[in-house]
């Protein structure tokens, strides 16, 4: 993803990295609890999350801010109430809806968020503010749909009224991974590997912790057999047979235990990165007929929002810099290579369709490339 494209026209940040990450995690908190934020920059924006907006927040959000106020929108998601690309094409980091005034309700705002509510509302299109790709980062932040209601001040808030800087945004999702730091460590036996330890990461900015599945010593040999895990609560845990995830997460574990050796990195990123509430909404699109990447797309979210750069600095805190991946998935391959880690070979990971996700099996090969062999 180009993150310059969201800088466009935005003043430096303010010095004081542990500054940026108290605001970057108050303005998370803020828009999931459905406050208002003043997005800073050139114009300053105010900010209120669609999906967790109430009709108090609303309300405050009207007293703070002048008339016009605009819906922030994914391109995609954008093209699909408005039955084609705007003015500045699919490319654009985030688009602008101008909803009649007579419209602007909860109920309103959000049917036209979330493809899997009812809209009867037809906006207009309008230019989008320098800001507005900042604005739906912080959204992604908070594992929210990328939706946002915006429009300039009209007299200045509160200091209850947080405010946060767009370029922090940008820096933040475009290197957020410099910042792990391994916090702790326990023997685990596991029924598969009983020669088992688990490491938790920490993230600076307050997110979830990343763990790290070390089965005997892999950090003494020449090349570890290593596997990134995204978690998936439902295939994970509950044993979905919507998706291949827990069956590989098994086939991985008992792999390595056979070959004496491996690391699994257990990452947060739910959803192929867009969290288990948006992944949740995703399968009722995919119910609806969509593909699971239509599905993500049409939420406001790219086909595949994760990054493994995340992966590539918990090795290296692991003591391992060369390893054999077990994936399927080349996007992975390409991630470690371009984090520093030497990828020796690719092991495959075949896991045998289950006359449920067959077709979800079929979209990872055909439209995501992987090598299902």
């Amino acid at each position: 993803m180009d993150f310059a494209m969201f800088s466009r026209d935005l003043p430096p940040a303010a010095p004081g990295r542990g500054t940026t990450m108290r605001s970057l995690r108050r303005a998370v908190q803020e828009v999931r609890a459905g406050a208002p934020v003043v997005l800073d920059g050139p114009d300053p924006l105010l900010l209120l999350a669609i999906e967790t907006a109430s009709e108090a927040g609303l309300a405050e959000f009207q007293a703070l801010s002048s008339a016009g106020a605009l819906l922030l929108l994914a391109p995609s998601r954008a093209a699909a109430i408005m039955g084609g690309a705007g003015p500045d094409g699919p490319a654009a980091a985030a688009v602008a809806l101008r909803v009649p005034d007579a419209a602007l309700t909860v109920a309103t705002l959000e049917a036209l968020a979330d493809p899997t509510q009812g809209n009867t509302v037809t906006p207009a299109w309008t230019k989008a503010p320098p800001q507005a790709g900042a604005a739906l980062l912080l959204a992604k932040l908070a594992r929210l749909l990328p939706a946002m209601l915006a429009a300039p001040l009209q007299t200045q808030p509160d200091q209850s009224v947080l405010r946060v800087a767009a370029r922090d945004l940008i820096a933040h999702r475009a290197a957020p991974f410099d910042t792990l730091v391994r916090a702790a460590e326990a023997v685990v036996p596991l029924a598969e590997a009983e020669d088992a330890r688990l490491v938790a990461f920490r993230p600076e900015d307050g997110g979830t912790e990343h763990l790290a599945i070390l089965i005997g010593r892999p950090e003494d040999a020449a090349a570890p057999l290593v596997r990134i895990h995204s978690e998936c609560f439902t295939g994970d845990l509950l044993g979905s047979m919507r998706c291949d995830c827990g069956a590989q997460l098994h086939h991985a574990i008992r792999r390595m235990a056979a070959e004496g050796a491996g690391v699994l990195l257990y990452m947060a990123q739910e959803g192929r990165g867009i969290g288990l509430v948006n992944k949740l909404r995703a399968y009722a699109l995919q119910d609806a007929g969509l593909d699971t990447l239509d599905a993500n797309r049409a939420l406001g979210f790219a086909a595949d929002e994760r990054s493994f750069g995340a992966a590539a600095v918990m090795l290296k805190g692991l003591g391992i810099h060369r390893v054999r991946l077990l994936t399927n998935n080349p996007d992975k391959l390409a991630g470690l290579e371009a984090s520093g880690i030497e990828v020796a070979g690719r092991v495959s990971l075949s896991i045998a369709a289950n006359g449920v996700n067959d077709g979800y099996l079929e979209t990872k090969a055909r439209r995501f490339g992987h090598l299902l062999e």
